[in-house]
């Protein structure tokens, strides 16, 4: 098919996409009437599905009060309620909330806040950040060059910060024979020591990893005890842990914090997608007492910032959506729907020969396809298998979000699930059987 023609600049600027007209719960709808069962979110973002009358009547309420005020003049209510909101059940130790509007920002602005916070504790010095391989914190500059997506890095790299990467926790595939979890976790984060110790202690401001590694990688969790070493090594040389849970975090996982599951509180961890559920673009940086203090009893100043951050309507948006989700108890059903999602996933595809591991957490969730499932060999990329996936997928209407390199950047495919948090059992039965149909007609048309 042609493209139809559109003065919109978009991502693929060769592919003719459907025009979404309509939200219904979790199904988008396209101008032809096709619905489409949204069974990742867009990209993780719209946990409380394309519908939901409460948020849109706040959004209402907000811009027929005030829609927009600066924040270099004012702040204003709904930013101030979402911001006690986020505090009381951010993980110990997080007291302060900067609000932008996404993922990246949210990254750029927490980097920022990272190196700035050394100059205002007297450690100048410290200009150098450790983040991991296989890792994706956003596009801007900054949160490009922590990034270790190979592919998103590549036409830029010569503009990028330098920055050291570490292997990441990813058990599949690291992991070796006769290793119990905890030691390759142990293993896997003592990198952390070797990197820091080589660019030398005193130099390093700052590392910077996913909670559960999301779009790069395709959902793989941490294995027990890899955080906890990871917090210890970062505190015994007065290095900030930064964690990015824009995709992983906000209930994602089963918890408001990807991080409680873990047992650990990070410096800084930034949210977007499940704050907002998409329904105005909002993300956020919470950072700890200790980090604010610096900047409260110093300078006083954070030297950055944009022009819609704290924005009352997105803020009122976020508000809504946050206890929407509190008020139904959504996370109990992320938890519980989750269980289903990963019985229904490798009841459909545990055996498959093609599917190499099924992963995750609540309703977030990942399926890594191989071509040997003994040897675990990717597919060639050439064959551009998550292509196929989605488009097989998109034509059986199901949105979900496969994704190549996943095995080193090169090689390798998945597909990344992450429904609205209302989804139901038999909507997620609905789910797995065309997502496995999918897999199967790409499979056969790729090999």
């Amino acid at each position: 098919m042609s493209p139809a023609h559109t003065n919109v600049f978009q991502r693929q600027i060769d592919v003719s996409m459907p025009r979404a007209v309509k939200g219904d719960g979790v199904y988008i709808i396209d101008a032809e009437g096709k619905r489409y069962l949204d069974g990742s979110g867009a990209a993780a973002v719209s946990c409380l599905g394309h519908s939901d009358a409460d948020v849109i009547q706040a959004i209402k309420d907000q811009a027929e009060t005030l829609a927009f005020a600066h924040t270099a003049f004012f702040t204003s209510e709904a930013a101030e309620e979402l911001a006690d909101l986020l505090i009381g059940k951010a993980p110990d130790g997080i007291e302060a909330v900067y609000f932008v509007s996404g993922g990246s920002e949210a990254m750029e602005a927490a980097l920022k806040m990272a190196r700035q916070y050394f100059l205002e504790t007297g450690e100048p010095e410290r200009t150098k950040f450790i983040a991991r391989r296989q890792s994706y914190h956003g596009n801007t500059l900054g949160a490009l060059s922590v990034g270790g997506n190979i592919w998103r890095r590549e036409p830029f790299k010569a503009m990028l910060m330098d920055v050291g990467h570490i292997q990441p926790c990813y058990a599949y595939r690291n992991q070796s024979d006769g290793e119990t979890e905890e030691e390759y976790g142990l293993r896997a984060a003592d990198e952390l020591e070797t990197e820091i110790q080589s660019l030398g202690p005193e130099t390093v401001c700052a590392f910077v990893a996913e909670t559960v590694v999301g779009a790069t990688a395709g959902v793989v969790p941490p294995v027990k005890g890899y955080f906890k070493r990871i917090r210890d090594i970062c505190e015994g040389h007065g290095v900030l842990l930064i964690l990015d849970e824009v995709m992983c975090g906000m209930g994602r996982t089963g918890t408001t914090f990807a991080c409680e599951q873990d047992n650990i509180a990070p410096d800084i961890v930034c949210i977007a997608k499940g704050l907002g559920a998409g329904y105005q673009p909002i993300g956020a940086a919470l950072v700890s007492a200790k980090v604010f203090r610096a900047f409260s009893e110093g300078t006083g100043f954070f030297q950055h910032g944009h022009t819609y951050m704290g924005h009352p309507t997105a803020c009122a948006a976020a508000l809504a959506v946050q206890r929407k989700i509190q008020a139904l108890d959504l996370l109990a059903n992320v938890r519980e729907q989750g269980g289903v999602l990963e019985s229904r996933l490798f009841d459909r595809l545990g055996n498959h020969p093609h599917v190499g591991d099924i992963r995750g957490r609540g309703l977030f969730r990942g399926i890594e396809l191989v071509a040997d499932r003994a040897t675990k060999e990717p597919f060639d990329p050439a064959l551009k298998l998550h292509a196929g996936i989605k488009k097989q997928a998109m034509d059986r209407g199901l949105i979900c979000y496969p994704g190549g390199g996943t095995a080193d950047g090169v090689r390798g495919d998945h597909v990344l699930l992450a429904p609205p948090f209302i989804i139901e059992e038999a909507q997620i039965r609905t789910l797995v059987d065309i997502l496995g149909d999918a897999i199967e007609a790409a499979l056969a048309e790729a090999c």
